[in-house]
């Protein structure tokens, strides 16, 4: 017993006042933060239930963009734009062109001859001439810029026609667009309900400590020694229900790195952590400033 005291006190003379002092204070600020959680009492539960559900379904929306994105750029390499020449057009000639425009990623030849081949492999053509030209086969960065590269292709000598996916191109694009857009709108929900859930809380426990803060108040009590107990409270409620969020999220983890597999699209890298990281952050400042916000509304310090 001796011993213990001996220790306390050489730890006592080591430690600045001015830091034991401070260490009393945070130590203060945290039980106040529990005793406000303690006296919610079964609120809590559906405090935190509304907040993991509303994450998740950000969460869920969130992911699932980072797929689609993915999406639409693998598929975005598969279009091609078909190019048919002229019968006396040089094939070299046209495709070191188009090379040289903006937003072209690949360009092949097929010849007349290669592309009669393989007509005759799959159906009896013999005794026929061939009809077809040569074409070229141009490969866009994206397919918002097919027709970019469309109308400089127009400009060159040489070219029949042109043949590719306009129309599943524009349709595709907006999917995405819309898709984005919901996300964003569902980001801003999130928000608001968040705010109001945590604001309708911390009004609850400012209600039933009025005496006891109006006590603090008078007898000289810090004004952010009452308003950090009660930010605090809100944060914790954010980071809980961030926490119960990850378990339906995961299973749509799950389910979207089979559907790419199945796609054979590649999955997008950091996917997950970048979602996991972003519902932390929300819940949290979000759940934080909707207890600001009611204490700035409730109490008049």
């Amino acid at each position: 017993m001796n011993k213990r005291k001996k220790i306390k006190e050489t730890v006592k003379r080591h430690i600045p006042q001015r830091h034991i002092s401070s260490l009393r204070i945070m130590y203060r600020i945290v039980m106040e933060t529990i005793y406000g959680i303690r006296r919610t009492g079964l609120i809590n539960i559906a405090i935190i239930a509304a907040i993991a559900a509303i994450l998740t379904i950000f969460g869920a929306l969130f992911r699932t963009s980072f797929s689609l994105s993915s999406y639409v750029d693998n598929l975005g390499n598969t279009f091609e734009i078909s190019v048919y020449l002229k019968q006396n057009a040089e094939p070299g000639y046209i495709s070191q062109r188009i090379k040289e425009f903006n937003h072209v990623k690949k360009v092949s030849i097929k010849t007349k001859e290669q592309a009669w081949e393989e007509m005759n492999n799959n159906m009896d053509v013999s005794g026929m001439e061939n009809p077809l030209p040569d074409t070229v086969h141009v490969t866009v960065d994206d397919p918002k810029n097919i027709l970019i590269v469309c109308d400089n292709i127009k400009k060159l000598q040489g070219i029949e026609s042109m043949n590719y996916a306009q129309e599943f191109a524009k349709k595709l694009q907006t999917i995405t667009t819309v898709y984005n857009t919901v996300t964003i709108f569902v980001l801003i929900a999130v928000a608001l309900l968040t705010i109001i859930i945590i604001n309708c809380t911390i009004q609850l426990v400012i209600q039933s400590r009025k005496e006891e803060i109006e006590i603090m108040r008078l007898m000289g009590v810090s004004n952010w020694y009452i308003k950090i107990p009660l930010i605090l409270q809100g944060a914790i409620y954010g980071f809980i229900g961030a926490i119960i969020s990850l378990i339906p999220l995961n299973t749509v983890q799950n389910a979207l790195l089979k559907l790419n597999e199945f796609l054979n699209v590649p999955n997008t890298e950091f996917a997950i952590q970048i979602v996991v990281f972003c519902i932390f952050v929300i819940a949290i400042f979000f759940s934080a400033s909707g207890s600001l916000l009611s204490i700035k509304k409730h109490l008049q310090v």
